[in-house]
């Protein structure tokens, strides 16, 4: 069995996660005309009576679709209210993923929603390619990697897929557009930053 990323952020109870992908839901349905039962919606409102809720707090949406991605966005800092910054990134993750077609309202009952939910982002100093290496927790660091205008960043769900640094960086390089060694051959500026995520239950 893989190992699930560790919650590290353990900010919101399960409920209150469930309410945030409730929303995101309810986002993408009422984009396509559709409603979410008035009782969900209700519940879903009654969490969102928290305070908690209207921190300025970095969030992503990802949609999967038979286990496979099927789109990601998010922000990485805290620049609205979450549930405002849920609402956003739902739609953005829908529709305007460049990797993805749009999605239809057809997929909308096929697909999955998570919620992550960030802290903020730290640098993290290291001398080469193999001390960033051994920096780096498996599962439990998201990484943003920058150098000039190329930037990219993995959610520590990420690990998953890629559990040895070497490809994880690799990979990672290679979707800001740089060469799968530069974190090797290049001086990056490297941040890292945890999650609390939640998946539906469906």
């Amino acid at each position: 069995m893989k190992k699930k990323p560790t919650n590290s952020v353990q900010k919101f109870n399960q409920k209150q996660g469930q309410a945030l992908i409730a929303l995101a839901r309810r986002t993408l349905l009422e984009r396509f005309g559709r409603k979410m039962k008035e009782a969900e919606v209700e519940e879903t409102e009654k969490q969102f009576q928290d305070r908690k809720f209207s921190e300025n707090l970095g969030n992503f949406i990802t949609i999967k679709k038979e286990g496979q991605l099927r789109g990601c966005i998010g922000s990485l800092t805290g620049t609205e209210p979450l549930v405002d910054g849920v609402r956003r990134n739902a739609l953005n993750a829908a529709f305007n993923d460049h990797r993805f077609q749009p999605l239809t309202e057809e997929e909308l009952d096929k697909v999955e929603l998570e919620v992550s939910i960030l802290t903020d982002p730290q640098p993290l100093e290291y001398e080469n390619g193999e001390d960033l290496k051994a920096k780096l927790r498996p599962n439990v660091d998201g990484v943003i990697i920058r150098k000039g205008a190329a930037r990219a960043t993995f959610l520590p769900q990420v690990w998953e897929q890629l559990p040895q640094p070497e490809d994880f960086l690799n990979h990672l390089c290679m979707k800001a557009g740089l060469s799968g060694d530069a974190w090797q051959s290049t001086k990056l500026e490297v941040l890292i930053y945890q999650v609390q995520y939640f998946e539906e239950n469906r």
